[in-house]
């Protein structure tokens, strides 16, 4: 091989283009000194060095959180649709815009202090949310443990809060939809909002497209701030530190 040619021709990887020397960077003797008296250990140390030198940082895996609800006017402000107003509380606070409509969803992207986020409504009617969720996890290939639904409960009382780190759809459609489209998986967080029990023998059915009262709505917007703080929590923190913070919360309503 000729060291000492007049040019050198460098492929850059990626790259269109080449790098054309008119002198060559290393003399035949500097070579064979360099390379001739280099023991194993130091080759060893210099291809570590070269592989961290030239390494990038691995890109953090974002969080997604699902409001469940229906959409239109009809539907907007009723109990069915409180997953809908965490989703807007959090992108309001944190400045991320919803105004974009991917995978059958309201869809913004943005961070919660440095966690990338993404937030999500779908819009497909509640009965059929995890055609979007599905859809949303597949593409961005997010674990499921960093997946929260936030959604209403009946069978808590109204706007009292409760994170889990996993469990069933306890009837609600739109969890169901959702854990048939994760192929049975449960293992997902999920942030409860309670609605309450219809009064009388009123129709469930009817009972979650009801508006709120005034002092409902009061009551209501207080519990949205709670969900926010916990999501921040959970994000920046850990689920533990979350759970305790949405549990002690609770507490200090009862004791008040």
């Amino acid at each position: 091989m000729n060291l000492c040619a007049s040019s050198f021709k460098f492929n850059l990887p990626g790259c269109r283009h080449c790098l054309r020397l008119s002198k060559p960077l290393i003399s035949a003797s500097l070579t064979v000194s360099l390379f001739s008296h280099q023991n194993p250990s130091s080759s060893t140390a210099m291809a570590a060095s070269i592989t961290t030198d030239t390494s990038k940082p691995k890109q953090m895996d974002p969080w997604l959180i699902v409001g469940l609800g229906n959409p239109g006017k009809k539907y907007s402000a009723t109990r069915h649709n409180v997953g809908f107003e965490m989703v807007d509380t959090i992108a309001e606070a944190e400045g991320i815009p919803m105004s974009s409509v991917s995978f059958k969803a309201s869809f913004g992207k943005g961070f919660i202090g440095d966690v990338p986020v993404i937030l999500a409504k779908p819009q497909t009617f509640m009965n059929a949310s995890g055609e979007s969720v599905g859809a949303i996890v597949s593409y961005f290939k997010i674990p499921l443990k960093q997946v929260v639904v936030i959604f209403d409960d009946m069978d808590l009382p109204f706007a009292k809060l409760r994170l889990l780190p996993k469990g069933g759809h306890g009837g609600h459609n739109g969890m169901k939809s959702i854990i048939n489209h994760f192929k049975g998986n449960t293992g997902f967080p999920r942030l409860r909002i309670g609605i309450g029990r219809p009064p009388g023998k009123m129709d469930p059915a009817a009972f979650v497209l009801r508006p709120f009262t005034k002092q409902e709505r009061e009551e209501l917007d207080f519990t949205l701030q709670d969900g926010l703080e916990a999501m921040r929590i959970l994000l920046l923190e850990g689920f533990d530190k979350s759970a305790t913070f949405v549990n002690s919360a609770k507490k200090i309503e009862q004791m008040g």
